[in-house]
């Protein structure tokens, strides 16, 4: 198999490193955006137990934003909640974009190596290619070794490029959507704060 991928040329590694990058930001998205994580189950019901009881000081609100993306946004909610709907709902779309920034970051990464992986195999096909039509031009076309090392070098970058690609891609969609997923989830709880507070 080493011996495969090194028959491809100098074009493997950094399509090897594409490989590594995006194994590596598709596990830490992975554990980052783990529901638990960004919109804990329970942190809702604590708030509000909180509020009621009067418990809710100033280090609580500092280690609740601390904790969650959800946190975050809901306390930057609180701490305006004194003033009207309307600044409440401004502060709480402040921190809701700091929050999805986060979330989405390095998937601008993984997209960029879903889109240049196929292209690194691509231009390995290409060199491929001119390395076999150069030994036509000096020894002909009675050569098979030749021509086969070129025509193998095209294909194995093609495929490499192809076999990082298609994975990339079908992560990058999936962490767009679950990103999508979850600030619906944190906006619902955000407008049902806001409603609770100015509605009461």
């Amino acid at each position: 198999m080493l011996e495969i991928l090194l028959s491809g040329g100098w074009l493997m590694v950094p399509i090897f490193i594409c490989s590594v990058l995006s194994l590596a930001i598709s596990l830490e998205r992975a554990i980052s955006l783990r529901r638990k994580n960004v919109t804990p189950n329970d942190l809702m019901p604590s708030i509000w137990l909180w509020i009621k009881s009067d418990q809710m000081s100033e280090e609580r609100k500092r280690e609740i934003a601390s904790e969650s993306p959800l946190g975050a946004i809901i306390i930057a909610g609180l701490n305006s909640a004194s003033r009207s709907r309307e600044r409440m709902q401004e502060s709480i779309q402040e921190a809701a974009g700091i929050v999805v920034h986060e979330l989405e970051r390095n998937l601008t990464a993984l997209g960029t190596i879903a889109a240049i992986s196929p292209l690194l195999g691509l231009l390995g096909t290409v060199i491929g290619m001119i390395k076999v039509f150069s030994a036509i031009m000096l020894e002909g076309s009675g050569n098979a070794g030749v021509l086969a090392g070129g025509i193998s070098e095209a294909l194995i970058t093609t495929a490499a490029g192809m076999f990082v690609a298609i994975p990339t891609l079908i992560c990058h969609r999936y962490f767009h959507r679950k990103v999508d997923s979850l600030v619906l989830e944190m906006e619902q709880e955000a407008v049902k704060l806001v409603g609770s507070i100015h509605d009461e």
